[in-house]
């Protein structure tokens, strides 16, 4: 399904009107370097980056946004999420304001996550959430990957590089404190081992956080812990062992509010507060512990070979509680006439139901590969072949009591959103009567790939095959699929600087089940066609990259299948879009911008949940010469459209929200760097999505934070 410029005009000339607000910009680069982080205008990938290989962004025919720490800290990031808002087509808020995850949609699907080319989270609130003071910078490779990955999203993956050793001594300290009682300490420290001459380096990372939050009783407190050391016994060889502790006490952010009181008014035309904890104190909690260890090698063996390998171990755990109001897909004021047909004195009294949940997960991953450079006549082959294994256990157990026995006659657990008085929980006792304690769900993945890109004159081309052996076992069915993939792509280089490109590209997720009639379910099915241009403009640092995708996803449930029927993978997904991003350096000021158009389709032809159908975004940083030096100031600003979520009988639509982010800062000589960001400067309130089961996510309220670094 094509985006028609009927339905498109307006919206197109607004968001290109904020793509050209700053094009009088002009004349010379700049750049810093703190010590530890630097600015880098157009990002590198390496060979543990999204591609798995140093290939530049310009000469790949694919999307790729990239966000450096630098960059992401210049904003005001402070969670993966938030890292990517920047990135067009990507929507880091699409379930609000959130302490679970970060729940990042690209091309108006979920996707996984990645740290250092393996694959981290598999599963749901099993684990903690990845902390942006370990990382060095945050890549999201767009459409299908399995070429590299195995099964994964048509969406693409987010992958994020994680800080290691340097051989320069750096050291950092820096302590931040924001509203809602935020304080964050930290340290960075880096550099060779005194007498291994420069063979050993080490880095310890750490952080510690003590917050409340915008949701009052939720906390977000946390430690982190990543020291890592490298063996470079040679110039050709490296070793690097990185550990990761992660400790996280904390509540639910996202409480599931009523359509009735926030996206729609109540009877009497009021709404209810969106920060309103329908939660309950002392029962709620998510408390989240995870352990890891990631083994990164490099090797050159001559001019032509080279070896690369990850492997990692993880271990997560959540203990998750938490008491919401009961979905019936209807406002506030009906919910206890539609459950048990009893009115109360308030249209906003909901009962609510309580859930406990003991999750766990365990993962052991390696990526072993050989690239080869070499060339046959005038043709240059960069071939990457590699091997991928990985084995996932998970186990979620879990006790939900829905409706908090409403159901039963009793309302001791009924709560008004207006006016919240918490009642307690019902005991313990309770919960351990509907106790489930599900099987281990186990995944075991065996990938063999193989790519190589080629380049011939001003042309870039690239083919790539995968073969997979998954094995699920959920306790009760046990099924092997073996999947193929593969991607091509064409991309020419014009000597302007001007270089277009087409790609295609497949993924798989497999399904585990059979049909009615027997026969085991097929894996869901995920390609794309991507056609774009890339410009590097030769008179100034910077990229801007146009593209095009149509992607479609099948063997999704079949709506239109009889009850009984055996054929039950024959639905399609479909969702085409149109992307641009830039970012410059010109003279004193860095520039980015974003900009997307969606439309996402379900196989009954409605509309994806809670997918925005447009986002756009623009961030300016200004870094001034002369007798302002170390001064630097940076605004943003940051459009998200409609979103939808519809079935054959309710229909909800998330109203578009448009919010500004602000920098301020000052570099000292001397190693002391304060810096000043608010993100949604005007404390706009907006919901970034409701559910057709009822319940809608209020955004990221006024966030103000001051950060005092020091580099020695």
């Amino acid at each position: 399904m094509f985006l028609t410029p009927i339905g498109c005009n307006a919206k197109l000339l607004s968001l290109a009107l904020m793509s050209v607000a700053f094009d009088s910009l002009a004349a010379d680069t700049s750049a810093r370097n703190d010590g530890i982080e630097t600015i880098v205008v157009t990002a590198q990938l390496s060979t543990f980056g999204a591609t798995k290989s140093n290939t530049p962004i310009l000469e790949t025919a694919r999307s790729i946004s990239i966000e450096t720490s630098q960059q992401f800290i210049d904003k005001g990031a402070l969670n993966l999420a938030q890292a990517t808002s920047y990135m067009a087509g990507v929507t880091g808020e699409s379930f609000g304001f959130a302490t679970r995850g970060d729940f990042v949609y690209s091309r108006g699907l979920a996707i996984p996550r990645y740290r250092d080319s393996i694959q981290e989270l598999f599963g749901s609130y099993n684990t903690t959430r990845a902390n942006v003071y370990t990382i060095e910078q945050v890549e999201l490779l767009k459409g299908p990957a399995s070429v590299l990955y195995g099964q994964g999203s048509p969406g693409g993956i987010v992958n994020y590089v994680s800080k290691s050793p340097k051989r320069e001594a750096a050291h950092e300290i820096f302590v931040t404190a924001g509203n809602f009682d935020r304080t964050d300490f930290g340290l960075d420290f880096t550099g060779p081992i005194a007498g291994t001459d420069e063979k050993l380096l080490y880095r310890m990372v750490a952080l510690y956080r003590d917050s409340d939050t915008q949701v009052k009783f939720v906390e977000d407190d946390t430690l982190v812990l990543m020291p890592s050391l490298s063996y470079a016994p040679t110039e050709d060889t490296r070793f690097t062992l990185i550990g990761l502790y992660q400790d996280t006490d904390s509540d639910t952010g996202a409480q599931f509010i009523p359509v009735e009181g926030t996206l729609r008014p109540l009877a009497d035309g009021s709404f209810i507060d969106q920060d309103v904890y329908a939660g309950e104190p002392g029962f709620n909690q998510f408390n989240t512990q995870s352990s890891q260890i990631t083994f990164l090698a490099e090797h050159r063996i001559n001019d032509v070979l080279s070896l690369e390998a990850t492997a990692l171990w993880r271990d997560g755990e959540a203990d998750y509680h938490q008491a919401w109001p009961t979905f019936t897909g209807a406002g506030a004021s009906r919910y206890l006439n539609d459950i048990v047909g009893v009115p109360l004195a308030t249209n906003t009294t909901v009962p609510r139901s309580f859930y406990q949940a003991d999750n766990e997960s365990e993962q052991y991953a390696v990526d072993v590969r050989l690239s080869a450079n070499f060339d046959t006549g005038n043709i240059n082959h960069q071939v990457l072949a590699g091997v991928q294994y990985q084995n996932v256990e998970t186990d979620n157990n879990t006790a939900y009591l829905y409706g908090g026995g409403a159901l039963q006659g009793d309302f001791s657990f009924v709560l008004d959103l207006a006016n919240p008085v918490y009642s307690g929980a019902p005991a313990q006792s309770v919960f351990d009567a509907i106790y489930t304690d599900s099987p281990i769900q186990k995944v075991e993945d065996m990938g063999f790939y193989i790519s190589d890109q080629i380049s011939l004159g001003n042309w870039r081309l690239n083919a790539g095959l995968r073969y997979d052996d998954v094995d699920n076992d959920d306790g009760s069915t046990r099924q092997t699929d073996q999947e193929t993939s593969v991607s091509v792509g064409a991309l020419y280089m014009f000597d302007n600087g001007l270089s277009p490109y087409l790609s295609y590209a497949e993924s798989f997720e497999t399904v585990v089940g059979t049909t009615l009639a027997g026969n085991q379910l097929e894996p869901e099915e995920g390609r794309q066609y991507e056609a774009g241009i890339k410009y590097e403009p030769s008179g100034f640092p910077g990229n801007f990259t146009l593209s095009y995708f149509d992607i479609e996803v099948s063997n999704l449930p079949n709506p239109n299948g009889l009850p009984g029927g055996a054929a039950q993978q024959q639905g399609v997904s479909e969702i085409t879009g149109i992307e641009f991003e830039s970012k410059v350096m010109i003279g004193e000021f860095y520039w980015q911008t974003a900009l997307s158009l969606l439309d996402a389709k379900d196989p009954n032809d409605f509309e994806l949940a809670a997918v925005p159908d447009s986002n756009a975004s623009m961030w300016l940083t200004w870094r001034p010469e002369g007798d302002l030096k170390g001064f630097r100031a940076g605004a943003g600003v940051r459009y998200m459209g409609d979103s939808v979520s519809e079935n054959g009988s309710v229909r909800y639509e998330t109203p578009d929200y448009t919010v500004g982010d602000l920098m301020l800062g000052y570099e000292f000589d001397g190693g002391l760097d304060i810096a000043l960001n608010v993100k949604n400067i005007s404390d706009k309130e907006y919901l970034t999505s409701c559910l057709t089961r009822g319940d809608c996510f209020p955004g990221l309220r006024r966030t103000i934070s001051g950060t005092a670094r020091f580099s020695f």
